[in-house]
């Protein structure tokens, strides 16, 4: 089914000899998947083309941040003016102010916000200031659940609730991971027993309120809830990681859709990434003026960063933000996103094809299974051949979906009826051919 360009090959030969892995993040390899990564060489609106001039029909969309589609003209323009003012100053602009105001404009439990480089900066970041205004050491974080690769996020589950978490990466200490306790995700039960036997050492849960790192699982309304309440009950802190799902799934990112159906609720502290940097390195971290406080220069928690909050970055985002701010963006948006996976799942029932997909905003993830998984286990049982035949065809007929079972994918304001239906036409080809 794959087939390699010379272009891409070869590209990818000269990276491997100085690059380990032949990438600077992992997934873009294509080992999930097997073949040659498509090396990219420019991107216009819904499309990327590869060194070989292949187009591809894009639904990674930078994992995320592409939420205009690639090059808009009100984000070139702004780019464009705020390079030509300086790259970088590491002095306060005027311009990370207004970023910090129009975050905390649409996500109100943000009062306060520190902009950092990238998600990991953001999420270790946080955590450190959750133990600093706790005093504690324990976290609780999510089995699938990804907040960067940061020493104590990269974590697996014990062998049982009485047992801490171990490291999945080499490098790592036990010693670093052993206040990092790993629950199921969707575990109501799980996780007040963690709380019944740790409540008073925990210092935060960290959890992302619609995982993008199993493809696309919601938490739901009753561990949500749960976990807000145990939260406040024990003293803990309620992290909500929302560098994939901020500005993605709604105006007022996956929190404020949590909060029409749970009155009052509201996360202590915030994570942010990818949309408010508009494709630019450029996350943030957030919460309470009490909290937010507590980080230096006015408190004991160190946090710092030579780029953070980078002129051209913020220029990027906030253009980005102004955007996607007007009337009737995240309805269109919304609309496609869920008129794309329709149209992948008739044309998987057509072929009799086990398929499911869910969507919020313009994310969205399938899976090959009879019904929508809760945790990360179950999103195991699909199988990975069957993904890989899948990948390889949708990108042998110009779309570009993750190349990888465990992600999700993303529509962008971009992406036309035609663009769908291109899209939809080429799944209906290639479900044909899944070996049933």
């Amino acid at each position: 089914m794959t087939h390699s360009t010379d272009s891409n090959q070869t590209l990818f030969d000269r990276a491997k000899a100085l690059i380990p892995g032949g990438v600077n993040s992992p997934v873009r390899a294509f080992r999930a998947v097997g073949g040659t990564p498509r090396f990219i060489a420019r991107a216009q609106g819904p499309y990327m083309w590869d060194a070989n001039g292949q187009r591809y029909i894009d639904y990674i969309g930078s994992w995320g941040p592409m939420i205009l589609g690639h090059g808009h003209p009100a984000v070139l323009e702004a780019v464009q003016k705020a390079a030509l003012e300086g790259f970088s100053f590491g002095a306060p602009t005027e311009r990370e102010v207004e970023l910090a105001e129009e975050i905390v404009r649409h996500v109100p439990s943000m009062e306060m916000i520190r902009l950092v480089s990238s998600g990991t900066e953001a999420g270790m970041s946080a955590i450190r200031l959750a133990r600093g205004a706790t005093g504690r050491s324990k976290i609780i974080k999510f089995n699938g659940c990804y907040h960067g690769h940061a020493d104590s996020l990269l974590v697996k589950a014990g062998s049982g609730l009485a047992t801490f978490g171990h490291a999945t990466s080499a490098g790592v200490p036990p010693e670093v991971v052993q206040h990092t306790q790993v629950l199921e995700y969707n575990d109501v039960a799980q996780l007040e027993e963690a709380f019944a036997l740790y409540g008073k050492e925990v210092a935060c849960v960290i959890m992302e309120p619609i995982a993008g790192n199993m493809n696309f699982v919601r938490a739901t309304t009753a561990f949500m809830q749960r976990a807000r309440e145990l939260c406040t009950q024990h003293g803990a802190l309620l992290v909500i990681d929302e560098v994939m799902t901020g500005f993605r799934v709604a105006l007022g990112s996956a929190q404020s859709i949590y909060a029409q159906a749970i009155p009052g609720f509201q996360p202590d502290l915030t994570v942010l990434g990818k949309v408010i940097g508009g494709g630019m390195p450029l996350a943030a971290f957030g919460g309470p003026r009490a909290l937010m406080e507590q980080l230096a220069p006015l408190g004991p928690v160190y946090q710092a960063g030579t780029l953070s909050g980078n002129p051209v970055a913020t220029a990027c985002g906030l253009a980005t933000l102004r955007e996607i701010a007007k009337p009737g963006f995240y309805e269109a948006l919304a609309q496609r996103t869920r008129q794309l996976i329709d149209g992948m799942g008739a044309a998987a029932k057509a072929a009799g094809v086990d398929f499911c997909a869910d969507s919020e905003g313009g994310m969205f993830g399938f899976f090959l299974l009879p019904e929508l998984p809760q945790n990360y286990p179950e999103v195991l049982k699909t199988e990975g051949a069957r993904f890989n035949q899948l990948f390889h065809g949708l990108l042998d007929r110009g779309v570009y979906i993750a190349p990888a079972l465990y992600e999700a994918c993303f529509v962008s304001a971009a992406h036309t009826e035609d663009d769908v239906a291109a899209t939809v036409a080429a799944a209906e080809q290639v479900f044909q051919t899944l070996t049933k």
